[in-house]
This record gives structure tokens, sequence and C-alpha cells, in this order.
């Protein structure tokens, strides 16, 4: 086969996005050209979280396709600039920080701390910026003073300050819903402040029962229209026309921010900027739990702290990006079980090449960097991706059994599975990995047979493999003692490095 060089990309110009306000897959044009040579620059705008609690599995598939996203589109060899906020100023923070008896901000700080935590164990890169809408408020109360002079928001006798949605004829157009469709079809306060029930708000003004007993409200800001706080799409607008302008290349974020959310971003944006908003509008699919919604009062959800106690944290990226980022993915325990007999595939096809002769090699397969490209040049079609890996690994096995040299595959293999956020650990220490909980420890079965793969490989003076068989039950709660008789077990605390 032909080779390419590791560090040349495909060239950009190819590449397809499912845009969700056309609801086709459009060529990708960057809104701006290349700066001398180095690729066009790109801006990238994602929804982040309300931190008032642990990210759950939806987060986690969000975090995880727009990461994808991010490493693809750099490969093809875009100057990307990825933001993605935090909303660190809501009704469901105030909540919560109240019904704890904690100070906001300190709540806050809390989940952001926990955030980037399930990020780095996700093994998502850091966004290029993350603002939060606390350090963007001078920059959202000038956008709604735009609004208010362009009479697009008017300040309501209650106080608060609303979009009026008649302003922005186009309103729904994310949705392909009109005005009176988009009102039947949510839940809309009754406001008598408002002069049509689909205007949203702003500027929240807040009083004196807000206070609480320390006598200021908690967080709030002086503005042209007294002591109040944002409203959540306005954040959005401000902190995105603040990082990247009033006009950029891609928004996106999970499936429930397309309506009221996105809408009301775009009416906002474009009636201040009399400028068409994002290029493209990209949204992930939803998660479901054993095919039902994920909820709380159905007692099936789960963070992804919970679900890393159990599994790897790459086994869940590996069963998040085998799935296209716009399906619906259905969270299961077996999922999660084929996804982890699929990873140890790759790892294991990893871990037989390492130490061979002519296991390095500074070019990859052409071939199967064209297939891989061409999966994800097709609006990111990672499961198309994902299959390519195993063809690699195929390729790889068949170099070992075959005594050629794997440097090659072997390359290939790592490059790829990078370029999706896998394959990135020795494979060593990636099958050392033990749960931290009990409920995942070896079935007695797999424990047999582990035992007699050990006792198979000292008969054959392979005692490094013996060893290893040895080291792993170790590491996964189960301690061996060789007698006469034979070899015998017991349970224990695992004693093997936990991977977070």
């Amino acid at each position: 086969m032909t080779t390419a060089d590791t560090s040349v990309g495909p060239a950009p110009g190819r590449l397809f996005i499912h845009d969700t306000m056309s609801g086709q897959k459009r060529l990708f044009e960057p809104l701006h050209a290349a700066d001398s040579g180095d690729g066009a620059t790109v801006g990238m705008y994602v929804c982040g979280m309300t931190v008032y609690d642990y990210c759950h599995i939806g987060h986690g598939r969000v975090m995880v396709a727009f990461d994808v996203i991010t490493r693809h589109l750099r490969a093809l060899g875009y100057q990307l600039k990825y933001v993605r906020n935090i909303t660190d100023v809501d009704d469901k923070i105030l909540k919560r920080a109240a019904e704890n008896g904690e100070d906001p901000v300190a709540l806050t700080d809390r989940f952001i701390d926990a955030m980037h935590q399930d990020e780095r164990a996700l093994g998502v890169l850091p966004p290029d910026a993350e603002p939060r809408a606390t350090s963007h408020i001078g920059g959202i109360i000038e956008l709604i003073q735009r609004l208010i002079s362009q009479h697009a928001a008017y300040h309501a006798d209650n106080g608060d300050v609303y979009f009026s949605i008649e302003a922005f004829p186009e309103y729904g157009k994310l949705n392909r819903r009109k005005i009176e469709e988009s009102v039947a079809g949510a839940r809309v306060e009754v406001n008598e402040a408002k002069r049509h029930p689909a205007d949203f708000v702003l500027w929240k003004a807040v009083s004196e029962s807000d206070a609480g007993s320390s006598g200021a409200p908690p967080l709030s800001w002086e503005s042209p229209w007294g002591q109040g706080r944002p409203g959540w799409h306005i954040e959005c607008s401000a902190m995105s026309f603040d990082e990247l302008g009033e006009s950029f290349d891609i928004h996106g974020g999970g499936p429930d921010l397309k309506f009221p959310h996105h809408e009301n971003e775009i009416a906002q944006s474009e009636c201040a900027s009399g400028k068409q908003f994002a290029n493209f509008w990209m949204h992930a699919g939803a998660v479901r739990v054993n095919k039902e919604k994920m909820s709380k009062s159905l007692g099936n959800f789960f963070t992804i702290r919970e679900i890393l106690e159990k599994y790897q944290p790459e086994v869940l990226r590996f069963f998040l990006v085998s799935s296209h980022y716009r399906s619906a993915i259905d969270y299961s325990e077996q999922g999660l079980a084929e996804a982890r007999q699929g990873l140890d595939r790759l790892y294991q096809a990893l871990r037989d090449a390492c130490g061979q002769e002519g296991a390095k090699a500074e070019v990859l397969d052409e071939d199967l960097v064209a297939a891989f490209d061409a999966a994800m040049n097709d609006d990111f079609n990672t499961a198309g991706a994902v299959a390519v890996l195993f063809t690699a690994a195929k390729e790889l096995n068949k170099r070992i059994r075959t005594a050629e040299p794997p440097g090659e595959q072997l390359a290939t293999l790592k490059a790829l599975g990078s370029r999706l956020g896998l394959l990135e650990q020795d494979p060593e220490a990636y099958f050392l990995w033990s749960p931290k909980t009990a409920d995942s420890a070896l079935g007695e079965d797999e424990i047999e047979q582990l035992i007699e793969q050990r006792k198979q490989a000292k008969l054959a003076g392979d005692y490094a493999e013996s060893d290893r068989v040895r080291d792993y039950l170790l590491a996964r709660g189960v301690k061996l003692r060789d007698t006469r008789d034979g070899t015998s077990w017991q349970r224990v605390e695992p004693s093997g490095p936990i991977k977070d």
C-alpha cells in the first residue's frame, strides 16, 4: 500500500456538515479566508453547561461530540477558535444554592471544577475560550440597550426587559415553526407584563424579596433598568459576540437547545447586528437510557462520575464516538460492555505489536487515512471512522502473524485513534485498569479462564505473560495463591492503577 507523511493532513475544502437550519448537508466553506497560507480561521461556539449539578451522560455526549469535531477541523488545517461558555447565573443556580444554604458563587465554582474533572477523564480537550456569563455583564447590558434602541426590546412595568418576537419576522426559522406554533408548542408562562405571550426575558429585575437575609440580592448587578440579572438567552449572544464577532462559522449544542434557546439567540442576535448569526447550526443527538428518556424521577439518571465508578473513561468515550453525533444513543450496561470488548480488541492489537521488530515508522497507510478522512468529512461520521480503526487493527494483526514489520500499520492505528481521542494510553496500563466498585468485579468463569491462561503461559515458559495475568487479576481485586494442588484465588481490594 502507499504511504502518507504523518505530519500532513488532507487539504480543507471537501468537508460536508449537516446544517440544522437548512436540514441538509452543506459544503463547509469558512467565512474568513486563510491568513498567509496557515489555513482558514474558523469560529465555533457551543453552548456549555449551567453549573448547579454534576454533569450527566447527556452532557458527556455533547462534550465528546464537539471535541471530536474540534480535532477533525484542526486535522484539516483550519485555525479553529473553539468557544464553549459556562452559564454561572441562572434561576436554577440560585434555587440550588438556597436549598444547600450555600453561596451561589461557591456552588458554581465547585461544579465548574467537577465539570473540568469529568472532561479530563473523558479525554476532552479544553476549549480555546470558556467565558462565564458573570464576566460578560457589561456586554450583555450593551446588547440589551442596542435592542431597545432598535425597538426590538422593551422595559416592562414589572421591571423586566423583554425581547419582542414580533420585531423579528423570521422567528422560528431554525425549528421551522411559525410564531403561533411556537407558542402553542411550548409552555409559555402567563405574564401580563409581556406584549406577546412568546416574548422572552433579557433582563430580570430583582426585588427585596430576592435578597434573603444578607440584604443584597445574590448574583445581581446594577443596570439602566435597576438591579437585576440577565436572562439565559441573551448571555450566549453577548458572549459569542465578544469572543467571535457578530457572525461566525458554527454554533452547536445539545438537542434540547434548538427551541427555545437557539431560536431566541438567532432572533436577538440578528435583530441587533442585521447579519446572519451563524453559518452552520449543529446539534448532537439525544441520550436515552434503556430506550427511555433520562429522568431523575424514573431513576435512570446517570452522572458521568457515577458511570466512571464502574467503567474506564476511555470505554465511555468509545461508546459515545461509535455512533454518529446526530443519532440518538441508547445508554445501557450492555452497550458499555460491548464498547469495552471493542476497545479491548484495538488495544490488544497495539499490545501485540509493541516490542515487535520494525514497530517504529514515520509514515501512515495512505489508503486507511483516506478512508478515515472520507468518513469524517461526511458530517463527522465517527461510526465509519471507528470501522477504519478495526480495519487497521486487522491489518496490524495480519502483519504480526506473518512476521512482517508492523510499523506502518501500528503508526496508522495510533494516529487515527488519536484523532478520535482514543488509543492514547499505554496498552499495559489500559488492561490493568480496575473498577472502583465491586459491581464490576470479574465473574468466576472469567477468573478461571484467566488462571488457565496463566497456567498455559507458564507451561510454555512465557513467564512474562504469566506475571502479567497475575498482576491484572490483582488489579481487578483477585489475589492468586499457588500450591502443589494448583492455584486458588480470593477477592481482595483492587490494587491496580485506576485511570480517571
